[in-house]
This record gives C-alpha cells, structure tokens and sequence, in this order.
C-alpha cells in the first residue's frame, strides 16, 4: 500500500499539547476556511469545458483560484467518499464503502491521540469549526434514519465545535434533503414521486437556500472572532430528486441539451461492472425507468439531464452568494476556499443514471481551490479526494503525525506541471478496484463474472466504450504492478 508520512518537527510537544489541551501557538494569522461539499456534482461545468451549462460562479471562483481537471474520488458513493475525504484513507474494509463508513468508524468512539477527521486537527489547533448541511454523509451531522426524528448523536463527535442546520418545513435534515417545494419529501410521499421538480419558489423555497442564508449568517458571526475558522457547508443539489426552482430551469432550452454520446453498453465488459439504475428508477413516477436492456427515449434523457443542470446552477447561485459575502467581510484575502464534488454521476453514460461505478464517469468530480497568494493556475496532474486531508493542514501550517493515503497537492499550487508528481489515483466500488493514470484505466474485479480485468486507452477512447485488456496483455501486466500500490485488501477474506 503507497502511505504518505508526515513527521512533525516536535513531536514529543505536539503530544503534550494533546494531551493538555493546550496550545500556546499563535493562530490568529492562520487562514480561514471554507469548505463546501456539492453532492453528485461531476465535472460538468463551464470551467470544465461544457459549454451549455451555466455554472457562472464556480467558473470564476476557477478562474481567480486552480482548477484540477482530473480529480478523482476514491470511493463512488456519498458516505464512504466523504469517509476518505475527512480521514485522508482509502478504504481497507467492507464498511469503507458504504454510506455509514463515518459512522462505523467515526461516531460514538471516544477521542484519541489520533484525531478523527482533518477538521478535528484543525479544532485541535486553534480553529473554531463550524458544520452546515451534509459534510459527512448524514444531512444535518447527526444519526438518525430516513423516517426518523432527529437525533442528538453527531456523526463526527469530537470535529465540531458547532453542528447547525435549518431544515424549514420539512422538519428533519434527511425529509430536506429529499424535499419537494410543498414540503413533502420523498419519505413521506412512500417514492411515489418523480425523480424531478421544477418548483415555483425563490431560492430559500428548497433547502439549499437555507443552508446559503445560514452559512452567511454564520460567516458575518465569524468574521467577528480573534481566531480562525473551518466553515463546511454542504449542499444538496445536484443529488437526487433532481428538484430546483423553475427560474434555474429557464436558463435552459431543453431541445438543445446535448445527449450523453455513449447511450450504450462498453463492448467485452460483463453487466456487473455496471447497474440498473435502482436509486433513479426508486422515483416511482418518473415516465420511464432506467435499465441496461436498451436508452431511454431521448426526450426523456434531455428532460433529466435538464433537470440535472438546473440544480447544478441553483448550487452556483448559492456558492456565489457566499463567495461574495465572504468578500464583503473582507475575509476572502485571508480564506482558503474548496469547492468539492464527491462524486461524479452517469446522465445516461453506458445506459445507466446514478454513481456506484468505477468508470470515469462515476470517478470524476469538480474540485476548484481559491488559496491566498495562487491566483489563475489549471493542473492536469491526476490528484485524489484523499489528497485534500494533508492539502487544507499544510495550507494551515499543521503537520499530520500519523499515516494517510493522501499527498499534499501545495506542490501542485506551487507549480501545476511538476514533473515529480505521481499520477495516478485508486478508486473502490462495486467489487473493483481501479487505477486511473495519466492514459488509462486499469480495473480488476473481486467476483465470479468474467472478464475480471477491464482496461481503457483515454487517449483513443476517452469514453470508455472497449475494454482493451484481452489484446494489451503487456500494458496489462505493467499497469498491475503499480495497482498493486492500491489494493488495501478490501476484498479479501478476513
């Protein structure tokens, strides 16, 4: 397994400030962060090259900070992606990833040396931390089911020194986070629902809006302490139901959305590295279902896909509004500022809606960073959700005294080409495990289907649509020896 150590330069000091709680470090000039986390947002935005969507905040937030155009998350489902990101590990048991990665791992384990998330570290050194919406996987911190009442039980007890939400009319964080305009949900309606809606309401009418009003009245609090801050934030959309006002869908002409270009099936790869959509087609009033037998109708695909950059351009507007509230704070000159997708989303790609892949698709997200002093930079260098633990502390001048997947990508800011960066990335589901280097995808699967082994020339065939590996036994060869370096044991017997 490819470990990267920190090793802090007192580290006998640094335990004893652990232990007693104290820390006589000046951190008042430390830089503040904001974190938002955007659900399912795959990199589908203008500054990405799509020249259809309008994602105008997050373009030039891309602009003025460094765009990574090939970030990669490690596992392609919310809880267990947020899982690496927080902990700066990839997956090395079954409950790695799942959606209750934090809380098998995390919840209601007493603190140790060790701290539980990269936020804890920050807490730990100084930072006041401040949680809003979905930052692990539970909508609103805390534990509790679907149908449930709220709970008192935070998802990451020792990270925050203030969990808050405003779930409006719908009552709960999990009924907001599958909220219709009426302040139903999903829960309530039994999935008799559509997988959209195009509600008649102002921003605040769906619960993204509040979160914005929230973190910015949180910001306006902060702005005012003598110590830095960890704001998350964490939006909704674009996560299922595709629901977002109806002034978001006016941006677009629905005719001239373009259609996924690969509709269909990869040739030589066995049905079960893909799915039938079951979380899309769990929407029970949505006019078609998905499935692997044949597309849907092209109308049909141009009507959700619609409704997916709707949403991508309601979570804009509210990114906006907080990157313009931080800059009337006059904060903006000293915030380290993440926008970050956990996740990418098939919008038709292979026949299927929906993540829970280990194609490109699923795997790629946005992540845009706006750092002090690193201004209009774009990186191809492959880089990984787990690479933002080490990142976020080294840009806050504290060192990491414990083993992590993740590598600090400050070389990367420092320059975007760098030569002595290892490309690749390793990402886990659905009994695979897949490298991504700078031209190919090289997959191998724990199962009995055949094939078990899928790769994919991105330089010829950037969609994924042949598998290779039968005819490139050599490259195959090669590619196993460096995805030996990220094979954790996840699918081992133990």
């Amino acid at each position: 397994m490819f470990i990267m150590r920190y090793i802090p330069l007192s580290l006998i000091i640094t335990a004893l400030m652990i232990i007693t709680g104290c820390d006589d470090e000046p951190v008042s000039d430390k830089p503040n962060v904001l974190f938002i986390c955007v659900d399912d947002l795959r990199d589908e935005l203008g500054c990405y090259g799509n020249k259809y969507i309008k994602t105008p905040n997050m373009d030039k937030l891309a602009e003025e900070g460094i765009l990574f155009r090939r970030h990669y998350t490690n596992v392609s489902t919310c809880g267990a992606s947020r899982h690496a990101l927080l902990t700066g590990l990839w997956p090395v048991t079954r409950s790695d990833i799942t959606n209750e990665a934090c809380r098998e791992n995390i919840s209601k384990k007493e603190e140790s040396d060790r701290p539980e998330t990269f936020i804890h570290h920050l807490k730990r050194r100084g930072y006041h931390t401040v949680g809003i919406g979905k930052i692990s996987h539970y909508a609103d911190g805390y534990l509790y089911g679907y149908n449930d009442s709220v709970s008192n039980e935070p998802e990451l007890p020792h990270s925050w020194d203030e969990i808050i939400f405003d779930s409006g009319k719908w009552g709960t964080g999990w009924n907001a986070f599958f909220a219709y305009a009426d302040g139903s949900n999903r829960q309530s309606m039994k999935k008799q629902v559509k997988p959209y809606e195009a509600g008649d309401v102002d921003d605040e009418g769906y619960p993204d809006g509040l979160i914005t009003k929230l973190a910015i009245e949180k910001l306006r609090e902060l702005a005012e302490k003598d110590k830095p801050f960890f704001l998350g934030v964490g939006f909704f959309k674009p996560h299922l139901p595709f629901n977002a006002p109806k002034k978001y869908w006016d941006l677009y002409d629905e005719d001239e959305i373009p259609l996924s270009p690969t509709p269909f099936l990869p040739e030589n790869v066995n049905r079960a590295s893909l799915h039938s959509s079951g979380e899309f087609n769990g929407y029970r009033l949505g006019e078609e279902k998905a499935s692997l037998e044949k597309a849907v109708s092209e109308e049909y695909a141009r009507r959700i896909k619609h409704a997916y950059y709707a949403c991508v351009s309601y979570a804009d507007a509210q990114i906006g509004k907080l990157i313009s509230e931080l800059e009337r704070l006059g904060l903006a000159e000293n915030t380290v500022v993440v926008v970050w997708g956990d996740h990418g989303w098939h919008l038709g790609d292979h026949l299927i809606w929906g993540k829970h892949t280990v194609f490109e698709r699923a795997l790629k997200s946005t992540l845009i960073m706006k750092v002090p002093g690193y201004e209009g930079l774009v990186t191809d260098k492959i880089v990984s959700t787990t690479d933002i633990y080490p990142t976020i502390l080294e840009l806050c001048e504290i060192e990491v005294s414990h083993e992590i997947n993740g590598r600090s990508m400050v070389r990367l800011l420092e320059n975007p080409v760098r030569k002595d960066w290892e490309n690749i990335a390793f990402s886990y589901y659905n009994k695979g495990i897949s490298l991504r280097t700078d031209r190919y995808r090289f997959t191998k699967y724990f199962r009995a289907e055949k094939p078990v082994v899928e790769l994919y020339d991105h330089e010829s065939d950037p969609d994924e649509t042949i598998n290779i590996a039968e005819e490139n036994k050599e490259i195959v060869k090669e590619l196993n020896k460096i995805w030996n370096k990220g094979n954790t044991g996840l699918y081992e017997d133990k």
